[in-house]
């Protein structure tokens, strides 16, 4: 897709913020007809700008209370040992985020958990599970300050 102009930048912004807005608010928001619209979000989605629509779920109202950082070294970084750690790993439901990293972990998982006996649980049945982990170093979150689902748009 060629670069973003100030029409995408505006749906994509009231996307963000109201992301069940009708095509003919989110067209008169913006300033375009509900075909151009829809034409255009078309477009970004297809292009990949638009992921997906989400409902975003508080982890706390369904008495997730614990996140926790879990740094995870492997026994190398080969091919097969990287693929086979991240299918597994991708099975895992209390897992939201998994980042290959470089430096001294190789990957950097964000882990929903209910309490410190549902972490113990998933700590046990799931990450000591993992294929190639020679090293789990776990972190608790004691605040959330940002979690931010996008980035700004200028």
């Amino acid at each position: 897709m060629n670069a973003l102009d100030t029409l995408d930048t505006a749906i994509l912004k009231t996307l963000q913020s109201e992301g069940r807005i009708s095509n003919a608010a989110l067209a008169e928001r913006v300033g375009l007809s509900a075909s151009a619209c829809s034409r255009r979000l078309d477009i970004l989605e297809k292009s990949g700008v638009i992921k997906g629509y989400h409902a975003r779920l508080s982890h706390k109202a369904l008495d997730y209370r614990m996140i926790a950082i879990v740094h995870i070294s492997l026994s190398g970084q080969f091919a097969k040992t990287l693929a086979e750690f991240e299918a597994a790993v991708k099975r895992c439901p209390n897992v939201l985020v998994c980042y290959l990293m470089s430096g001294e972990y190789d990957y950097i998982l964000r882990i929903a958990a209910r309490d410190l006996e549902d972490y113990e649980r998933i700590h046990r049945d799931w990450l000591s599970a993992l294929p190639h982990v020679v090293k789990i170093n776990s972190s608790f979150a004691l605040r959330e300050i940002i979690d931010r689902p996008n980035v700004g748009l200028a």
